[in-house]
């Protein structure tokens, strides 16, 4: 049997969104702090650990796929799961031959004790705490040395029972850090020379829950305020934020803010109302275009992300093409679209109406054809305008990219003096 006193190489991989990628890069850091020597997940290391998504069936699919490869390229490893996926379907993932190790929501940063204990079987994998009741304590994460920007985690799980999430599942109950945890934080990532940070949760919007779930005297609000007198970080962005929670003074506070970017990411998920009520969302369309309007009017050049999801149980025909049209008049600037998949323990697998596959592909190839031409239109907007921007430092071919400050890509010849440097760019 081969256990980890010798082991130290660690190679780590993440699958799903920027709070996974936080948490990731919080990990690494925790590893190497006990030694362990970081390699790139193609090299061969002794210990992988791959921080799972479930959002969509396919995050399962890949998380298999990868340990597959693993053992045909490194057989003798260690292989441990966490994240999502490990939280929602332990056993399943136990029962994958070489996984060795399997770390809900709560035992996730006590990984450098676990790998100390752990010892190489041919059987199933050992599962520890995959109790979602478990799930109280709030651990920071934000990644460094890992690209020109960092994602910082600022809130986890849900109070939100949407009906086709598993993210509470998953995450357990909405909780925060302090506002004053979050500052020595951003200092900390100051400190490292990085210029932006994007805020990351699961429901940003509901800062303020302690550990246990209940309300603290802070709020959103509060903390974008406190972050914005900090000092070395010139960028902040919103990863993203209910509609709901999106208040007017948040509104205006990034509007007169020099630091917030002018940049909102918000989920709609349906133009529908009949399906925005299927969905349990908290609110209708007409909040939705009052948010846009509302931005749009105080801050014009923003940019505008939003999540939708097509394919879902009882969307007609009728349905998309409410969700179709509303999207086509919103002054949004981009989409991502979401294909329906069934999630096991959701409300919404019991829904009737379900959506032949071919028929959510298609309204999906729909919704990105239209977030194509109002990228390209929203882009095209800010033609011969200046803007600033933020070069990342990967060569890629000889090029080099960046975003303005309202979220507009640029590519342009790699130039080494421009990486993490925030230059003025005429599009």
């Amino acid at each position: 049997m081969k256990n980890m006193t010798k082991q130290r190489s660690v190679a780590l991989h993440t699958l799903g969104c920027k709070l996974n990628f936080s948490e990731t890069s919080t990990l690494t850091r925790l590893l190497e702090q006990e030694g362990f020597e970081k390699k790139a997940f193609d090299d061969v290391a002794d210990v992988y650990v791959i921080n799972t998504c479930s959002v969509t069936d396919n995050a399962d699919k890949e998380c298999r796929q990868i340990v597959r490869r693993i053992q045909r390229n490194a057989p003798d490893s260690f292989i441990v799961i966490t994240g999502c996926y490990a939280q929602l379907k332990p056993n399943e993932i136990a029962a994958i031959p070489g996984v060795d190790l399997v770390l809900g929501a709560a035992e996730k940063f006590n990984i450098v004790q676990h790998l100390q204990q752990l010892t190489k079987t041919t059987g199933n994998a050992t599962i520890c705490s995959c109790d979602i009741d478990d799930v109280t304590g709030f651990n920071s994460a934000f990644s460094i040395n890992d690209r020109t920007r960092t994602f910082l985690k600022v809130q986890d799980g849900c109070d939100y029972n949407c009906s086709f999430c598993t993210i509470p599942m998953a995450r357990g109950i909405s909780r925060s850090d302090t506002i004053t945890s979050v500052l020595a934080n951003a200092e900390t990532i100051a400190q490292n020379g990085i210029k932006e940070i994007v805020l990351t949760g699961v429901n940003l919007g509901d800062f303020g829950k302690g550990p246990d779930g209940k309300k603290r005297k802070e709020n959103f609000f509060q903390l974008i305020q406190a972050l914005d007198e900090i000092q070395g970080i010139e960028r902040f962005r919103i990863s993203s934020i209910e509609p709901n929670l999106l208040t007017n003074e948040i509104i205006q506070f990034v509007a007169s803010s020099n630091k917030f970017m002018p940049h909102f990411h918000i989920p709609l998920q349906s133009g529908s109302n009949a399906i925005l009520g299927l969905m349990r969302r908290r609110y209708q369309r007409e909040l939705y275009q009052e948010k846009v309007a509302t931005i749009k009017a105080q801050i014009p050049h923003c940019a505008i992300g939003v999540d939708v999801i097509v394919g879902f149980p009882g969307e007609t025909d009728t349905h998309f093409k409410e969700t179709h049209d509303f999207l086509h008049q919103l002054d949004i600037s981009y989409l991502h679209v979401f294909t329906y998949s069934e999630r096991p323990n959701t409300l919404a697998v019991n829904l009737p109406g379900a959506i032949p596959i071919s028929i959510r592909n298609e309204r999906n190839k729909i919704l990105r054809n239209l977030s194509f031409k109002k990228l390209q239109y929203f882009t095209a907007q800010h033609t011969g305008t200046t803007r600033k921007v933020l070069f990342e430092d990967a060569n890629k071919n000889g090029m080099m990219e960046g975003y303005t400050d309202n979220y507009i890509r640029i590519q342009t010849p790699y130039r080494k003096e421009w990486a993490n440097n925030i230059i003025d760019w005429t599009i």
